[in-house]
């Protein structure tokens, strides 16, 4: 048995299975909290990754997901979680979690990295400088989606209706969809200046997570034009990502895809809907209050070994704005080809 204190955890089904039974059980973890994300990003990034554990009496009482991107361009970043809405430490009480912490900066130092960035749905640690730039949106459900429907306003109602009656349907299921998802994906994230990831790395997902995974695509008289990529766990479906074909803009499909979503959730049983997370104050988080979600504050903190400002790595910096209006124009081949190359590097 291994002593009391922070450990970390090797990729192996004992491991994992432990680490999983934790996060399943813990009020304060989540969808990517889970062991599985450590093999995703190791295996398709090349990232390396520590998966710290608190051990106490032989038993988990808390965990840490760590992972470090190398980059000419941004530099070495030690992030819980890149990629994803949120990661973060989830403790039982504030011994384990101020190791986790403290074993966290510990690493960033080690491994000269420029900083320790923890996306977390609470504060971790009051000395930490931090960020409240992005919020969470998230849906409560209920059992029979009707009283969701009657819970929105008689406007957006008649929106969900217009775009049915433009010949917009919906599926939804697993890697059958992978192709359709990725290609409208790549189109959307062109539109947005924003480098894609290879297709591997959400085939991994799905190959890794299962059936917690759900496709969606919408189509419009059978031509697909929008999607979304979600994630199930416990009581929450967690949006991932979404994507339409800006040439299909006007028809405005996102009214009837989010319906069907948040409907198919409501018939499953689950109990809130995550729709990602959003800037402060932006048309996004706007949307999405439309549909009954409301904003929960995301803490960015972060650890800098070497001081400084704190970083600036995002698209609403003035830093970027050339950068991504160049990728709007590039032909989509090259977005596909380069995109992969530089999306690894970019938390």
């Amino acid at each position: 048995m291994l002593e009391n204190g922070v450990h970390h955890f090797d990729p192996s089904a004992e491991n994992r299975d432990s680490w999983n039974h934790f996060v399943a059980t813990s009020e304060t973890a989540g969808f990517y909290h889970q062991f599985e994300w450590q093999e995703i990003n190791q295996t398709e990034f090349g990232h390396r990754t520590w998966y710290l554990a608190s051990l106490n009496d032989g038993a988990i009482d808390g965990v840490f997901p760590l992972v470090l991107i190398e980059s000419r361009i941004f530099g070495r970043i030690l992030c819980s979680m890149p990629f994803v809405n949120y990661g973060g430490p989830s403790a039982v009480n504030s011994a384990a979690n101020d190791a986790l912490v403290a074993r966290a900066c510990e690493i960033a130092r080690e491994q000269k990295a420029d900083f320790l960035e923890i996306r977390g749905l609470g504060v971790c640690d009051q000395s930490l400088p931090r960020s409240e730039h992005k919020v969470s949106m998230t849906i409560a459900l209920a059992n029979d989606p009707d009283e969701i429907w009657n819970s929105y306003k008689s406007k957006h109602r008649t929106n969900i209706r217009r775009v049915y009656k433009d010949g917009v349907t919906v599926q939804s299921g697993g890697m059958e969809l992978l192709d359709t998802f990725y290609a409208i994906m790549s189109r959307s994230w062109r539109a947005l200046g924003t480098p894609i990831y290879r297709k591997q790395y959400f085939q991994s997902i799905i190959e890794s997570l299962g059936d917690q995974i759900r496709i969606y695509v919408a189509s419009q008289n059978g031509q697909p034009v929008a999607t979304a990529f979600n994630g199930q766990f416990g009581g929450t479906v967690e949006g991932m990502w979404a994507g339409m074909d800006p040439d299909f803009r006007k028809v405005q499909v996102n009214y009837v895809l989010y319906w069907e979503m948040i409907k198919d959730a409501c018939e499953a049983g689950f109990r809130d809907y995550h729709l990602g997370r959003s800037t402060a104050d932006s048309g996004g988080e706007v949307f999405k209050q439309k549909w009954g979600a409301e904003a929960r504050q995301l803490y960015w903190q972060y650890y800098l070994p070497n001081g400084g400002d704190l970083p600036g790595l995002n698209p609403d910096n003035p830093k970027y704005a050339l950068a991504i209006k160049v990728w709007r124009k590039l032909p989509l081949w090259v977005t596909q080809q380069a995109g992969p190359l530089l999306a690894r590097s970019i938390p």
